[in-house]
């Protein structure tokens, strides 16, 4: 298991971006050297928790529960098959992109150590937007992209420091339910009555995500 690359995006222009200005950061490409992660802080007001990264739409990205984006790279293969074009490291918006590693069926609270000391925690899965299906220029690809629901993950920063391309990640920590990126996303969206089940993450869920469950069990029991 390890990171084939560290990816970050800059502030650019696009026309398929719903924000105010026009400008996204989710066009992420390789970088060479380390790249100093961290927790960037309460969501709404701070971005990326990689050094470098342009998160522009602060309303629904970046903050501390989704400090860093991680895809496998076993999954962008899978998905250019499909799609009958190459999709490079970074395609899919994502900080880091990994191989050997389970990162959509990565369970909420798992813990990845990333090179020597970066420690990293699974939050949540991606779910996509308009700006994602903007960027991969498919025509259905929100909903193509959640049919699969092969998310990747939000990570958050547990330990900050440096990691780079190659660095060899490791799982330190794996909770003993079973809630995982990919059923967080799906009771989230496609399956509802799985809500429930995503209580037993506890505070390890990304805070929406556990608000979600709870108001769900509150009107529905459970």
């Amino acid at each position: 298991m390890r990171l084939l690359s560290v990816n970050v995006g800059r502030r650019k222009s696009a026309p398929y971006t719903n924000h105010p200005e026009g400008v996204t950061g989710i066009d992420k490409r390789p970088v060479d050297g380390p790249v100093r992660v961290s927790a960037p802080g309460p969501r709404g007001t701070a971005g990326s928790g990689l050094a470098g990264d342009a998160v522009c739409d602060l309303r629904h990205h970046g903050g501390n529960d989704q400090a860093v984006y991680a895809f496998a790279r076993e999954d962008l293969d899978d998905w250019e098959r499909e799609l009958g074009r190459t999709l490079p490291n970074g395609a899919f918006g994502e900080n880091l992109t990994t191989t050997g590693l389970e990162v959509s069926d990565a369970r909420i609270g798992e813990r990845w150590r990333i090179g020597s000391e970066v420690v990293l925690e699974v939050t949540a899965g991606r779910i996509p937007c308009l700006t994602f299906q903007g960027h991969v220029g498919e025509k259905g690809w929100v909903r193509r992209f959640t049919q699969k629901a092969s998310t990747g993950a939000y990570l958050r920063v547990i330990v900050p420091g440096e990691i780079r391309a190659g660095d060899p990640v490791e799982i330190v920590h794996v909770p003993e339910h079973d809630v995982t990126a990919r059923m967080e996303f799906q009771a989230g969206t496609t399956h509802r009555e799985l809500l429930p089940r995503l209580l037993a993450a506890g505070e390890a869920l990304h805070p929406e995500a556990l608000a979600q469950a709870r108001k769900y069990v509150a009107e529905h029991g459970g």
